[in-house]
């Protein structure tokens, strides 16, 4: 049977060198002090804000790409929902 494909070229595999480890980009860091409760009320009004976009988007459509819409916000408000349990859970109030 005849290959399609040919074969990928030898000096490839070798120019990768498996020892350098990869650094990831530090543009965009959250800043490693940051307690858990600040970064949860941070996630949640994050949430809270994306769930209010896309329910205005989805206002703005119809038929499948509207119930599509409002599927990713109830994705959203779900999310929302965990990060408050989260927080509820640091810090309970009576």
């Amino acid at each position: 049977m005849f290959k399609h494909t040919p074969n990928p070229p030898d000096s490839e595999a070798e120019s990768v060198s498996p020892k350098t480890p990869r650094k990831p980009s530090t543009m965009f860091v959250v800043a490693p002090d940051m307690d858990t409760e600040s970064l949860l009320a941070n996630a949640c009004e994050s949430l809270a804000s994306a769930s209010v976009m896309v329910s205005d988007f989805a206002n703005l459509l119809e038929g499948p790409n509207r119930n599509t819409m409002l599927g990713i916000q109830q994705v959203i408000m779900l999310g929302e929902l965990a990060v408050n349990r989260a927080l509820d859970n640091i810090d309970p109030r009576e």
